[in-house]
């Protein structure tokens, strides 16, 4: 089984490195340094490199790392303009990386690019832009309904999947979480332990899934209380999920 260890990027960005032995994989290397960091002082071996989609603080390190590496594989959504890939896939595909002794399934969750997908396996969940904890990606590319699909796709999946996203977002989520629901106590109590780590300079992720069915309003467009948090926003009846959903969208959008 593999461990997982954060490399810092940019502002706020996480590269997951899957090691085992001396063997490594990363996770969505946008810069190529830390990597390069990381395995010199660790002595250790890039085997493979998981891409979630084509932004630049996702996969600008990927050519770097492969003119070091040339025996590297690439794995990464095909269709979407990413060059350096080896290894194009989507979703039902499998990502089998010996190396590090892990199986990935690949799943479909386009919406905040076109042909953004995640790595699933070993109870564990790499989804880059498209679940946060406490939130979710922009809709860029795609369309509300197929973001909330993708979302509801992920919530899926069993409670104890560890979520490892792309960005330290958690503190700023959980903010617009409580406008949203102000009574919701789990959330209440996600924030005061986000608080506590943050202060100690760690990361908020992992998250799982049944933390984010409990506190992420995205995956909550069902619940009457977002439900009706959003038509107090809109002034209006939400129709539908997908309605309640483009709306939080929206909200948080332009939430401060």
């Amino acid at each position: 089984m593999f461990d997982v260890v954060p490399l810092r990027a940019f502002r706020d960005n996480y590269i997951w490195t899957l090691r085992h032995g001396q063997n490594v994989a990363v996770v969505d290397p946008g810069d190529a340094a830390p990597v390069i960091d990381y395995l010199n002082r660790e002595r250790a071996r890039l085997v493979a490199i998981l891409a979630t989609h084509h932004h630049a603080d996702h996969v600008g390190g990927i050519a770097e790392l492969r003119s070091r590496h040339a025996e590297v594989r690439v794995y990464g959504p095909r269709d979407e303009p990413i060059g350096t890939l080896t290894h194009p896939v989507g979703g039902g595909d499998t990502v089998a990386l010996p190396e590090i002794d892990a199986r990935f399934e690949v799943v479909d969750i386009p919406g905040h690019t076109r042909r953004h997908i995640a790595y699933y396996g070993a109870q564990t969940l790499f989804c880059g832009d498209t679940l946060f904890a406490c939130g979710c990606g922009r809709v860029f590319e795609g369309t509300p309904e197929q973001m909330l699909a993708s979302l509801s796709r992920l919530a899926a999946l069993p409670d104890d999947t560890r979520v490892y996203c792309g960005h330290e977002y958690t503190l700023a989520n959980i903010a617009f979480a409580k406008a949203v629901e102000p009574a919701n106590e789990a959330l209440a109590a996600l924030e005061a332990e986000a608080k506590r780590v943050r202060a100690e300079d760690r990361p908020t992720l992992p998250s799982t899934i049944g933390r984010e069915k409990a506190t992420n309003p995205f995956l909550r467009c069902l619940v009457p209380e977002v439900a009706g948090a959003v038509e107090a926003y809109l002034g209006r009846r939400a129709t539908s999920p997908v309605a309640v959903f483009a709306a939080l969208r929206e909200w948080k959008n332009r939430f401060h």
